[in-house]
């Protein structure tokens, strides 16, 4: 029986891979076919989807991206045994944009039945949990912290040292948390690792709580992800019912259990305390620090925090050894990172890779540059209130350091492209906007500056003569210092560097564009 790969994800969904299913089935009882149909995940190629791939002679043979008026060739071209057509891309595996990638977080996303247990298993899984029963929790910590781990949900804070706060602080009883509120702009890889490989996510929570001695783990998860959720609701009772969650683990002495809490939509609950604040169900707003959620987290507990990848990085450390997963990056940028291209771009979806590459080389290499074919104009990285980059500054190096020295931050690692059109003006005043209607209303800099900000760069827009905005500029570049220095959390703090770097690069083409006036006049 042919074997027929089809992803359950929301990006194959929104381009109708059910239409194409049932084409698929209607054509199959045509023929009198027997047909195996599977749900993978996705392979992150969101250009390609709904990717369609046939199992044949051993090999995954690809065609993409398929509609449902497709269907009736790919039967003519007896694509079932590998057949000729428009839409074949051939063996995944020799696709260039998948050969070129080094994938170790998402290895299985895509090649496995996302909900098999039986699948996660032939992939490796569950082998960092298997290591992890047999260990003492300070070994497992401190693999952690030789892996070179940092959080890669933005603020890139070593993973082991978190742990170990955790771990060594005194309490009757502690948390596992996963931030899977993934709201910034342009990010996707915690959704698709979430839809295409929950039983990763499930396993690195398990790690962690058997490392800092919790019981109880919950993911928050935006609520903007329906299908997500119905997946993971799935993984959970299927995890349990195989005697991964709950009590006595795999015949352990170890406990521990997951429980799924749907965000109710709000920006501000991706930082870590007012995540925190709405998990014990009150307004999602941020808290003081000290104390840190390390030591005084959930319900007063000490918290382990981390987002999806940094938990689902944690099993193949485990498993294959600290030193492998640290033999990839450079300096103190370690492992691979799941970069998310989407925006202006030609070949959109996530690429992972080790630390090091160029922004050039990810947007040119992979991502086939433009969709426009017009030159870019800038880059937004790290999220909506990630720095702009120019067309002149693509040869920075990927990595936390050399971000932070060119004055921007990986985040996430979402990408968004934007051709020369862009109007970089008006995406500093989206960048104000954004902060004055997400910010959670606790601190004033961040409450008022953010509509301040947007009111001057209104005026700014306005201004019937650009040479009489000085002072204009002078008062954002106050509001700035002011949400910088004195917001409560990374809302207000980081809104500045998104404005600062699109007003930057706005003043510098069009002080060129004036100087070629005057040269040409």
């Amino acid at each position: 029986m042919t074997k027929i790969y089809l992803p359950r994800e929301t990006t194959a969904l929104s381009l109708h891979v059910e239409e194409v299913i049932l084409a698929i089935r209607k054509e199959a009882t045509k023929h009198d076919l027997e047909l195996q149909i599977i749900r993978n995940g996705s392979r992150g190629a969101a250009w390609l989807e709904p990717l369609l791939e046939i199992e044949y002679e051993g090999k995954r043979i690809a065609y993409g991206p398929i509609r449902a008026a497709d269907i009736n060739s790919l039967f003519k071209a007896d694509f079932l045994h590998a057949g000729e057509h428009e839409l074949k891309l051939g063996a995944i595996d020799d696709i260039p944009w998948f050969k070129q990638q080094q994938r170790l977080t998402f290895k299985r996303s895509g090649n496995t039945e996302a909900l098999s247990i039986d699948d996660y298993r032939k992939f490796n899984g569950f082998a960092g949990l298997e290591k992890a029963l047999k260990s003492d929790k300070q070994e497992i910590i401190q693999t952690v912290l030789d892996s070179g781990l940092r959080g890669r949900g933005g603020a890139a804070f070593p993973t082991g040292i978190k742990w170990q706060t955790v771990a060594d602080a005194d309490a009757d009883c502690k948390y596992i948390v996963c931030n899977a509120d993934e709201g910034d702009s342009g990010t996707f890889s915690d959704r698709l690792l979430m839809e295409g490989d929950p039983y990763c996510l499930i396993e690195g929570m398990l790690i962690a709580g058997i490392a800092v001695g919790a019981e109880l783990g919950f993911i928050y998860l935006r609520s903007e992800y329906p299908l997500t959720k119905l997946i993971l609701e799935e993984a959970l009772i299927k995890a349990r019912e195989a005697g991964y969650l709950g009590n006595k683990i795999q015949g352990s002495d170890y406990n521990f259990d997951i429980r799924l809490h749907i965000g109710a939509g709000a920006y501000i609950c991706g930082e870590e305390t007012s995540l925190l604040e709405s998990l014990e169900g009150k307004r999602g707003q941020v808290r003081f620090k000290p104390p840190l959620p390390a030591l005084e987290g959930l319900y007063g507990k000490p918290t382990v925090v981390n987002n999806v990848i940094t938990f689902a990085s944690v099993p193949l450390i485990l498993s294959k050894g600290a030193d492998y997963y640290a033999n990839f990056g450079q300096g103190k940028s370690l492992g691979t990172m799941p970069f998310q291209l989407s925006g202006n771009i030609k070949h959109g979806g996530l690429v992972e890779l080790p630390f090091g590459l160029t922004l050039r080389e990810l947007i040119e290499d992979f991502g086939g540059g433009t969709y426009s074919g017009k030159p870019i104009g800038a880059v937004q990285v790290g999220g909506p209130l990630g720095a702009y980059f120019s067309g002149d500054q693509l040869d920075t190096s990927l990595d936390y350091e050399s971000f932070s020295a060119a004055g921007g931050m990986l985040g996430h690692g979402g990408i968004v492209v934007f051709d020369e059109t862009v109007d970089l003006l008006k995406q500093a005043r989206f960048a104000m906007e954004f902060c004055a209607i997400e910010s959670c209303g606790k601190c004033t800099p961040c409450r008022i500056g953010s509509v301040r900000g947007v009111e001057v760069i209104d005026q700014i827009l306005d201004a019937q003569d650009p040479s009489d905005t000085g002072h204009h500029y002078e008062l954002l570049e106050d509001l700035c210092a002011t949400l910088e220095d004195a917001s409560l959390c990374a809302m207000g703090g980081l809104t500045p560097m998104p404005v600062r770097s699109a007003v930057k690069l706005h003043q510098l083409s069009t002080s060129t564009v004036n100087y070629r006036e005057e040269a040409d006049q």
